[in-house]
C-alpha cells in the first residue's frame, strides 16, 4: 500500500509552492495557514508573508499589528496570534532553531500533534505520523474504522494506523501522499475510487462503505433563539 501510495504521489502530486522546500519555518506557515482554508487561497498569501517575514527571526521580531494586517483577508486571526507566538518562543527559547523532532515541536506554542508531524516529517525526515480531516477519511475507510473519528477511541485508532504506517525512508512523502490522496481523490463526498491508487487495499471500497464512513457522531439539532431589539432614532429638532 505505501509503495502504491508513493509512486502514485510523486507522479500526480500538485504543484505548491511549500513542497519546493525543507524549511521549517516555511512548512510550518504553510501548515498553519492551510487549516480551515483552501489551497488556491493560501498560495498569494503564503508568497507576499514570506517575503515579509523569510525566517521565523523576522516574524518573531515583527510587531503582532503588522502580523495581523499581513493576514488580513485570510481569516481565523487566532491562527496568526498563535503563530507569532510561537515564533517569539523559537526565537527567545531556542535561539531561532527549529526543534527536529515531533515531541520537541510540540513543546512550542501554538504546535499540535498534527503540525509537529508535518513539519518533522517533511522538514526533518522523522518518522513521525500525522492526522488532519484527510487522513482520518482516508484511514477511516481503508481500514474499515467504525469507531466515530471525532471521539477519543476513534482518533486513538486513527493516530495508531498512521503511526504504524508511517516509514523510515520519505515520511514526508508518505504523510503528504495520504493528505493528497484525501484531497483530490478520496474525497468526503462521491470517492473517485475508480482511480485510486490504493483501491486494492481498501476494506471500505471492498465492501460497499465508502460513503458510509468516516463515522462521525450527528450533530445537534439546531437550536433556535428569540432576540428583541429597540432602535431609537434621534433626528435634530
Amino acid at each position: 500500500m505505501r509503495d502504491a501510495l508513493l509512486a502514485w504521489y510523486r507522479a500526480n502530486k500538485r504543484d505548491l509552492p511549500w513542497r519546493k522546500t525543507r524549511d521549517p519555518y516555511a512548512i510550518w506557515l504553510s501548515e498553519v495557514m492551510l487549516q480551515q482554508t483552501r489551497v488556491d487561497t493560501v498560495i498569494p498569501y503564503y508568497a507576499r508573508f514570506l517575503d515579509a517575514y523569510p525566517t521565523v527571526d523576522a516574524l518573531a521580531e515583527a510587531p503582532l499589528d503588522d502580523v495581523l494586517a499581513k493576514w488580513s483577508g485570510l481569516g481565523y486571526y487566532r491562527r496568526a496570534r498563535a503563530l507569532h507566538a510561537g515564533a517569539l518562543a523559537i526565537a527567545r527559547d531556542k535561539k531561532g532553531l527549529f526543534p527536529r523532532t515531533a515531541a520537541d515541536l510540540e513543546d512550542v506554542p501554538g504546535i499540535g500533534p498534527y503540525t509537529a508531524g508535518a513539519v518533522a516529517s517533511i522538514a526533518f525526515g522523522e518518522p513521525a505520523p500525522l492526522v488532519d480531516g484527510n487522513v482520518a477519511r482516508v484511514l477511516s475507510r481503508v481500514f474499515e474504522i467504525d469507531d466515530d473519528v471525532t471521539s477519543t477511541q476513534g482518533r486513538a485508532r486513527i493516530w495508531k494506523i498512521a503511526a504504524d504506517l508511517v516509514p523510515e525512508r520519505h515520511p514526508g512523502d508518505h504523510n503528504q501522499a495520504l493528505m493528497e490522496l484525501g484531497a483530490t481523490i478520496c474525497t468526503p463526498k462521491s470517492p473517485r475510487c475508480l482511480v485510486c491508487p490504493v483501491r486494492s487495499h481498501c476494506l471500505a471500497s471492498a465492501h460497499g462503505k465508502q460513503d458510509e464512513l468516516p463515522r462521525k457522531a450527528p450533530r445537534a439539532a439546531p437550536k433556535e433563539w428569540r432576540r428583541a431589539a429597540i432602535v431609537v432614532s434621534i433626528e435634530d429638532g
